[in-house]
């Protein structure tokens, strides 16, 4: 099998939690929540993102890829699952931010992976302490959703909930946590939607100014 890509598709990690970083698995979003652009194409863009985010490692990533080749069926099918719940969540944590009330159905989705991850939870003793630990689960073409679903369930109830924001970038969308001090983080990356957006009211203040403004 060929060598796994470092990171072909330019995934990030600035959402704070696993889940935020699931969320932001699009290149973006309109306010509507409607993603313009998905990275998730197929299972292995699942596959490659998890590794990247420490939930598998190369051999496992190999051992998944080879069971994601000879059951198409089943990898589209956990694709779909988690579209779904990448989908649900977002609606889920906006309308937190909100003030709103999620939809029983985007809660229902979410409810039912987590009944699927808790099912793979045991509880462990190392180091003199207890933790929780997942089982060995082999070449689970699922296992992927399975801390992506404890993740969002600890956020949501959490106090952390309250740090939640929306990334202010031009159709970006994406969701991170603010531990700013004075919780006045705007950009998920400013290297990216903040400089962009330092960009643009650059170039209104020259337009305005017949060009004659010099960039800060």
């Amino acid at each position: 099998m060929a060598k796994i890509q470092t990171n072909p598709k330019g995934w990030k990690f600035v959402g704070g939690r696993l889940c935020l970083d699931f969320l932001n698995t699009v290149g973006g979003r309109v306010r509507s929540a409607t993603v313009l652009r998905d990275k998730l194409v197929d299972y292995y863009d699942l596959l490659d993102w998890s590794r990247l985010a420490g939930l598998a490692n190369q051999a496992e990533s190999r051992r998944l890829a080879r069971r994601a080749a000879s059951q198409g069926r089943d990898a589209a099918a956990t694709l779909a699952r988690a579209v779904l719940l990448r989908e649900a969540l977002y609606r889920i944590f906006t309308s937190a931010l909100d003030g709103r009330r999620p939809r029983e159905a985007d809660l229902s989705t979410l409810s039912r992976e987590l009944r699927i991850a808790r099912a793979h939870e045991r509880l462990a003793h190392k180091g003199g302490a207890f933790r929780w630990a997942w089982e060995d689960a082999g070449a689970e073409l699922d296992r992927i959703l399975w801390p992506v679903s404890r993740s969002a369930a600890d956020l949501l109830t959490s106090v952390d909930l309250s740090r939640i924001r929306r990334c202010a970038g031009h159709e970006c969308g994406w969701l991170f946590l603010d531990t700013s001090r004075n919780r006045s983080r705007h950009w998920c990356d400013m290297k990216d939607c903040g400089n962009r957006a330092k960009v643009r009211r650059f170039r209104k203040r020259q337009e305005r100014s017949g060009g004659q403004v010099s960039a800060v």
